[in-house]
């Protein structure tokens, strides 16, 4: 694979600069990348909030809306296979160009759209450009910074990942009670423009050779795979089982897929692979990987669970919501530079390990929040585990990345791009149905969704109407048993959520045996793979 970008001007793409700080050169790429970042993050939380709107003004179902949020993730995780073989084959700059413009005019079409099944055509199409953004945007930082500085990059390139789902549904939020839903998608049109404009002009000229061959047989293997598994596995929440036939048929043919693919990478008649799996040959790699796949899984699966609770419990607006998670984007903020730092100078190592202690740390506190939890508790919990998390992602994907040449780079970025995304889907189905099955186990909350879904309102109640009481006799329930269970639901929701954050917990607290295995002292000159399986 050619490299396609160079860090500056004559300076090899990789190498280590006299001054380790970061230059202007780098930090202007940063900020390209970290446009790009914001835009494709921030879109899909963005988006999470409008879903109730979306319900109301289009006639739909909860589970139609939901491919609004499904069609942008499928499309997402389709297209990062492709991107380190593209990014080879007509350049980064380019193809980041090509990314920012499919994202930039899909999110204009969202806008103009006048029905659902527009709007999910419309999301997967920004999807398509999204799904380039983030690997690509690792892959020029990488190359632009070179090998002895990858962890204080990152750590930029952290900002929209770590807050992106806590500024979107408040961003979300403010621009649906002061407009409409359409500007969730229109405001990416400045952003988008700008970004273009930026990129043009900041990175650097693409020099591409002759590219590889592309991997046909990998891309039909792989990338429906990915489609399949990841669909059956965010149907889970609407079924609530994973037995559901619409679950496991897509889940296991996906799987299939994905597993058929693993042989044929590893062939030594497949040259140049969709995905280079040989890379798993670099312990660092595979070690970050692991300890990647199980921090997605359970901090972004947790992550779900803030923002419902404060809905769901406290009776708190999606707006509120967002504005009480602030503290969690602070604790990130003050880490995220100084972990960077560190994991340049001593390795990722020891900070890792000191980020998931406060993760775990902060994560267990929520285990024992309740209806009536003081709010300074719940604010003091989310800023140490932002503390945490700023020690922690980051850092991690640091590692991989620095021990990897810049041959390797683009496959590198795809590779722990796609363990994310897997992972965070596989976190959020598995929260959701543990939440649901808990919150089902008490008969006041089943209640009171069963009430809602028999649409027997605050009005009904009051006034003991006709549908009220046909609904307590089909129950068998007195009023006097019905009061009683309804006042009991905020105790028994909030039990059911304080019940879902010892199993988070338990998950984050997983992260630390891989940790444990990351390297602790400053990152070495990058070895090939090739070299590496030589010997």
């Amino acid at each position: 694979m050619p490299n396609t970008t160079t860090a500056e001007p004559g300076r090899p793409t990789g190498s280590a600069p006299d001054d380790e700080k970061l230059d202007r050169s780098v930090l202007m790429v940063a900020g390209v990348v970290v446009l790009g970042g914001i835009m494709s993050i921030l879109d899909i939380t963005v988006v999470s909030v409008a879903l109730e709107t979306f319900q109301n003004d289009f006639n739909a179902t909860s589970a139609e809306v939901a491919w609004t949020m499904t069609g942008y993730t499928l499309a997402l995780a389709s297209v990062i296979p492709l991107t380190g073989w593209a990014a080879d084959r007509f350049g980064t700059k380019r193809l980041y160009l090509i990314a920012v413009g499919l994202f930039t005019a899909g999110s204009v079409l969202c806008a103009t759209a006048t029905g659902l099944d527009q709007l999910v055509i419309y999301r997967v199409l920004q999807g398509l450009g999204g799904g380039m953004l983030m690997p690509l945007g690792m892959t020029i930082l990488t190359h632009a910074a070179g090998p002895h500085r990858v962890g204080r990059v990152m750590a930029i390139m952290g900002i929209p990942m770590l807050l992106g789902p806590i500024f979107g549904p408040i961003l979300g939020g403010w621009l649906i009670d002061v407009a409409s839903w359409h500007w969730i998608f229109l405001i990416n049109l400045p952003i988008g423009l700008i970004g273009f404009v930026y990129a043009f002009l900041v990175l650097p000229k693409d020099n591409v050779e002759p590219s590889e061959t592309f991997d046909w047989l990998g891309m039909i293997l792989l990338s429906p795979g990915l489609a399949a598994f990841l669909y059956g596995v965010s149907s889970i929440p609407e079924h609530g089982s994973l037995w559901h036939a619409e679950v496991l048929a897509p889940a296991i043919i996906g799987l299939l897929l994905i597993v058929a693919f693993v042989p044929w990478a590893l062939s030594v008649k497949n040259k140049h692979p969709l995905i280079e799996l040989r890379l798993f040959v670099n312990r660092n790699l595979t070690v970050a990987v692991i300890a990647m796949m199980l921090f997605a899984i359970a901090f972004f699966g947790a992550s779900l669970l803030f923002p419902l609770y404060f809905q769901q419990v406290r009776g708190e607006t999606a707006l509120k919501a967002g504005l009480l998670l602030a503290p969690q984007g602070v604790g990130a903020m003050i880490t995220m530079p100084i972990a960077g730092l560190l994991a340049d100078k001593r390795g990722p190592g020891k900070v890792v390990l000191v980020g998931i202690l406060l993760v775990t740390l902060g994560m267990g506190m929520f285990t024992m929040v309740d209806e009536n939890t003081s709010y300074a508790y719940i604010l003091g919990s989310l800023f140490v585990m932002g503390l945490g998390m700023g020690s922690t992602m980051m850092p991690i994907m640091s590692s991989a990345l620095a021990t990897l040449t810049a041959h390797n780079t683009a496959r590198g970025s795809t590779l722990l791009n796609i363990t994310q995304q897997v992972a965070a889907s596989i976190g959020t189905a598995l929260f959701s149905v543990i939440l649901t099955n808990e919150m089902q186990s008490h008969a006041s909350v089943k209640l009171a969704r069963d009430l809602d879904e028999a649409g027997v309102g605050e009005k009904d109640i009051a006034g003991g109407t006709d549908r009220f009481l046909a609904f307590l006799a089909e129950r068998d329930i007195v009023p006097e048993k019905f009061q009683a269970l309804m006042a009991q639901v905020p105790a028994d929701m909030a039990s059911s959520f304080a019940t879902v954050f010892v199993v988070a917990t338990v998950l984050v607290g997983c992260v630390l045996i891989p940790a444990f295995f990351l390297p602790r002292k400053p990152p070495e000159e990058p070895v090939d793979p090739a070299v590496l399986m030589a010997h």
